[in-house]
C-alpha cells in the first residue's frame, strides 16, 4: 500500500516520532512506522486500553507493540535459565517504563555470511578439492581377543563443514580423497558430494587403526543425510574397514516367503532354497531367478501341508497328487518341477526315504497361440506411457521387439541419431522416425536432469546416475493392469512380422536375433492364426484351462 492524499497524490514520508511506538525514524503511513502499521492491520479489531501503559492502541494479547518490545528487552537482561530466555509473556506484566529506540532497528537479521557471495551465480563458492591421500600406515596395536565391531554412537557426532575444516584424521583424509575421485569419474551432483562428505566425516572423525565400521551404522548415517548407503559402503569397502552385518536381500525375501510354515517344513525348505541359490558340496548354484521361482511354486503346497505335517518325510504321493489336481497349464508344470527339485534334494541329503514327486505324468504340453493385439490395446499402452523413459520402453518393445534386458543394456553409443541406426542386442537395425523422435526427447531430458553423470547406459535413474551400472528391472515401465505389457508388445511385434513376411523363420531369426526354435514357434503361431483350424477353435478360447481344445489361446 502506498499512502496517498485526497487528490490521489503520494503523501511525503517524514522523519518524526511514531505515533504508537514512539520510535524516531521514517514514517510509513498515517504517522506510524511500517512495523506499527503492520501490527495495527493484523490486530485492529482488538484496539483497547493496554494493560501496561493504559494507552488505547491495537493490542495483541492485551498489550500494545511498544510494551511487547520493552518486554523483549527486559527478558534479554533478566532471564537466568533456558526457559525464561524463550518465554516472553511473564515479562509483559512487569513493564513499568519504556526505552525509546529508532525505527526499523528491532528487525531480526541473520548472521553475516562466512563466505563471500559469487555474484551472477547461485550457491556457495566451490570448495577446493581435498588433498591427495593414501592409506595411513598401520601402527603396532594390541590385537583384540574377539573380533567385534566397537559400539559407537554416531548420532552424537555433529560437525559444521560450512564454517570449518573437517577433523584432521588420516583415515578421513583418505576417504574424502577417494570420494572426490569417485565423484569426478562418475559425475556426481554437488548435493551428492556434500552429503557424502557429511557421512564420511561423521563415520571417520574418530576412526582408529584396526577399527571396523558396521554396515548397519553406515546405512543409518547415510539415511540421515539422504544418500544411498551403497555408495558409502563402496568407499568403506575400498578402504577395507567395513564389517557386513546386514542380512542379504535373498535372506530377507526368504524369511517373508517361509513365514507361516511349520517349523520342520520351513527349516528344510530354507536349506533347499539356499542350496539352489548358493550351491552345495556337489551342487552348482542356480540362477537367483530360478531359486525364487521354484520357492514361489512350492510355497503354496508347503503351506497346505503345514496344517498336518511337520517334516517332509510325512508327505506322501497322494498329498502331491491331491495338490496338483487343481492346477492347470503352466502353473501345474512349474509346481511339479519345483516339488521334484525339493524332494530330490531331500532324498540326496537323507531327509526322506522315497521321492513322492517322481513318475507323475503331465502329458504333452501344448504351446499357446498368441493373439495379435487390438488397436485399443496399443492405444492404451501409448496413453499410459506419460514420461520420456516410459515412451522409450514402449517404442523399443513395440517397434523393435526389445526384451527388458536388452533395453536396460542399451548404451549411448548404440543409438546413432545422425546415421539413423540402432544397435540392439548385438544387431544393427535401422531407426525409424518415431524411434528417433522418442530417443531425442529422452536424451534432452537426460541431459537436463543429470548433466554431469558419467553412466554410459542410455536409460539411467537417480540411483544409476551415480555409478556405471544399468537401471534396475523395476525401473522399466511394466504397464501393469493393461493387456499390452512390454512383453506382450514384443510378442505382438514379432508375430506381426511373421504374418507379413509369409511365416519365414529364417527372416525372423535374422531380423530380431532370436533362436531358430523361437523363430519356428512364431512362424507356426502365425500360420495357425490364418488357418481354418484356429477359426474353428476360437470360440472356445475363453473356457477354463482344463476344458480347452488342443489349440488353446493364452497369453505369453
Amino acid at each position: 500500500m502506498v499512502p496517498r492524499d485526497g487528490a490521489g497524490g503520494k503523501v511525503p514520508r517524514s522523519v518524526t516520532s511514531c505515533a504508537e511506538c514512539l520510535a524516531w525514524g521514517l514514517t510509513y503511513c498515517q504517522g506510524v512506522c511500517l512495523a506499527c502499521y503492520n501490527f495495527a492491520a493484523r490486530y485492529r479489531s482488538y484496539a483497547d486500553n493496554c494493560q501496561a501503559c493504559r494507552r488505547e492502541l491495537p493490542l495483541k494479547g492485551g498489550y500494545c507493540r511498544l510494551c511487547w518490545c520493552q518486554a523483549r528487552e527486559d527478558r534479554a537482561a533478566i532471564a537466568t535459565d533456558c526457559r525464561s530466555a524463550v518465554v516472553l509473556a511473564p515479562y509483559l506484566a512487569q513493564v513499568r517504563h519504556h526505552q525509546l529506540f529508532f525505527a526499523d532497528m528491532t528487525r531480526r537479521r541473520g548472521t553475516p555470511r562466512a563466505l563471500p557471495r559469487r555474484y551472477g551465480e547461485k550457491g556457495r563458492p566451490v570448495k577446493p578439492a581435498p588433498q591427495a591421500a593414501n592409506r595411513p600406515r598401520s601402527r603396532s596395536t594390541q590385537q583384540a581377543l574377539f573380533d567385534a565391531v566397537p559400539a559407537r554412537d554416531y548420532r552424537q557426532m555433529r560437525f559444521d563443514l560450512r564454517r570449518g575444516a573437517p577433523p584432521g584424521n588420516p583415515w578421513l583424509a583418505w576417504a574424502l580423497h577417494l570420494a572426490h575421485v569417485t565423484a569426478e569419474v562418475r559425475g556426481w551432483q554437488p548435493v551428492t558430494r556434500r552429503a557424502m562428505q557429511r557421512v564420511l566425516v561423521t563415520l571417520l572423525a574418530g576412526h582408529c587403526d584396526g577399527e571396523l565400521i558396521s554396515a548397519s551404522d553406515a546405512h543409518a548415517v547415510a539415511s540421515r543425510y539422504s544418500i544411498g548407503s551403497r555408495l558409502v559402503t563402496e568407499i568403506l569397502t575400498t578402504m577395507e574397514i567395513v564389517a557386513d552385518d546386514l542380512p542379504g536381500l535373498f535372506s530377507s525375501w526368504l524369511d517373508a516367503r517361509l513365514d507361516g510354515l511349520a517349523a520342520g517344513l520351513g527349516s528344510e525348505a530354507r536349506r533347499w532354497a539356499i542350496t539352489l541359490h548358493d550351491g552345495g558340496p556337489r551342487t552348482r548354484p542356480r540362477s537367483p531367478h530360478t531359486a525364487r521361482a521354484y520357492l514361489r511354486a512350492a510355497q503354496p503346497a508347503l503351506l497346505a501341508w503345514s496344517a498336518r505335517c511337520d517334516h517332509l518325510r510325512e508327505v506322501t504321493r497322494d498329498d502331491v497328487l491331491g495338490y496338483i489336481t487343481g492346477l492347470y497349464g503352466h502353473e501345474r508344470y512349474q509346481a511339479v518341477t519345483a516339488l521334484r527339485s525339493l524332494f530330490t534334494w531331500a532324498r540326496k541329503t537323507g531327509l526322506v526315504f522315497r521321492n513322492p514327486a517322481t513318475r507323475i505324468r503331465l502329458g504333452k504340453r501344448d504351446l499357446p497361440v498368441w493373439q495379435p493385439l487390438e488397436a485399443r490395446h496399443l492405444a492404451g499402452a501409448a496413453a499410459a506411457a506419460t514420461t520420456p523413459q516410459a515412451r522409450v520402453c514402449v517404442v523399443l518393445a513395440a517397434v523393435h521387439a526389445a526384451r527388458p534386458a536388452a533395453i536396460r543394456a542399451l548404451q549411448l553409443d548404440d543409438a546413432d541419431l545422425a546415421g539413423r541406426r540402432l544397435r540392439l542386442a548385438g544387431k544393427d537395425r535401422p531407426m525409424g522416425e518415431l524411434t528417433g523422435k522418442v530417443l531425442r526427447e529422452w536424451l534432452e531430458y537426460r541431459h537436463r536432469r543429470w548433466p554431469h553423470t558419467a553412466n554410459p547406459h542410455l536409460l539411467i535413474s537417480k540411483e544409476s546416475a551415480l555409478h556405471h551400472g544399468p537401471v534396475s528391472t523395476a525401473y522399466l515401465t511394466s504397464l501393469r493392469g493393461l493387456p499390452a505389457t512390454l512383453e506382450r508388445l514384443r510378442i505382438d511385434c514379432q508375430l506381426t512380422e511373421a504374418i507379413a513376411t509369409g511365416f519365414d523363420p529364417l527372416h525372423l531369426a535374422e531380423i530380431f536375433g532370436i533362436s531358430e526354435q523361437a523363430a519356428i514357434r512364431y512362424a507356426v503361431n502365425a500360420r495357425q492364426l490364418l488357418g481354418p483350424a484356429h477359426h474353428a477353435a476360437a470360440p472356445s478360447s475363453r473356457q477354463p484351462p482344463g476344458r480347452r481344445g488342443k489349440v488353446p489361446v493364452l497369453g505369453p
